[in-house]
């Protein structure tokens, strides 16, 4: 898995797209779930953030660290087959856009690191974060971005 992956995974790992699956209703039979019993007709809710965070799966969840995905059994895999690791969700009812959303940030992060070179605020970035109907943060972040300038030969 090469670097730019890794980095793509670990940022749907920190900042998945939802911070909540969307409710699904219980309609077959009562389950029981690590302990808890899920009886028929209830809506059950998918907690992303939390799953993203458990630190059972990840260590030092809180921390951007890619090299996580490095020797990773999950590697880049979006599809939901690791329920540790669900950005888009998983069976049925996954995502239908993974392969466009992936190709859209792989190629809009790519051009802004070949057009730019970024450099942090000499105040720094203040990363916390508020929670709504989707994860915002408390400031806007602000990265210096500075043209990177190429001759063009007649």
């Amino acid at each position: 898995m090469n670097y730019f992956d890794m980095v793509t995974s670990e940022s749907l790992q920190l900042h998945s797209p939802g911070l909540l699956l969307l409710p699904r209703e219980n309609r077959d039979q009562k389950l029981e779930l690590s302990s808890y019993e899920v009886r028929i007709n209830t809506n059950v809710i998918v907690n992303v953030w939390a799953i993203n965070r458990d630190t059972r799966y990840w260590t030092e969840a809180e921390r951007f660290s890619p090299q996580r995905f490095m020797d990773c059994s999950i590697d880049s895999d979006y599809n939901g087959n690791f329920f540790q690791f669900i950005p888009f969700g998983a069976g049925r009812r996954i995502c239908p856009g993974i392969s466009f959303v992936l190709t859209i940030v792989k190629l809009t992060l790519a051009n802004l690191l070949y057009h730019f070179q970024c450099e942090l605020p000499s105040k720094g970035i203040d990363m916390n974060e508020r929670f709504k109907t989707s994860r915002t943060r408390e400031t806007t972040p602000h990265l210096d971005l500075i043209p990177v300038l190429y001759d063009v030969a007649p």
